[in-house]
């Protein structure tokens, strides 16, 4: 099977059982090895108290572009630390997208940065992620 083909059988699998993700609305716009984009729409209830997008639907969305990045290529791999920063205001309505790149792979350890913009094309949140992976393979 093809890297391109095989990456799309494995987040294919992983968001068909990813309840989370699929309560967030995301759709999935491009899969790869190393790669994800995936969008979504901020809905009512996603926002906290002051009317605006909670901080954990951006590194939820962002959380998701890096598990599917992460385990593209082939191996199981888990998030061992992550970090967000928020860097404009979200509101209900808004359109997401983020983008997940792959930094840095060895064969335990991968570092992925994920972009969040929103439908103006305005970077909304920074993400950046630190993963773990394993020895166990995809069966896909």
């Amino acid at each position: 099977m093809e890297a391109k083909e095989k990456a799309k059988a494995i987040v294919d699998s992983m968001y068909n059982n990813d309840a989370f993700s699929i309560w967030l609305g995301i759709e999935r716009l491009k899969d790869g090895p190393g790669i994800s984009v995936l969008r979504m729409t901020v809905r009512d209830e996603m926002t906290n108290g002051f009317k605006i997008a909670h901080g954990g639907i951006t590194f939820s969305l962002a959380d998701s572009a890096l598990a599917f990045a992460c385990n593209s290529h082939g191996k199981k791999a888990v998030s061992v630390e992550c970090d967000v920063n928020h860097l404009q205001t979200v509101y209900a309505g808004d359109i997401l997208t983020a983008s997940a790149e792959e930094v840095s792979r060895s064969t335990k350890l991968g570092v992925y940065h994920i972009k969040v913009t929103n439908q103006k094309d305005e970077v909304v949140a920074l993400f950046k992620g630190l993963v773990y992976r394993t020895n166990e393979d995809w069966d896909v």
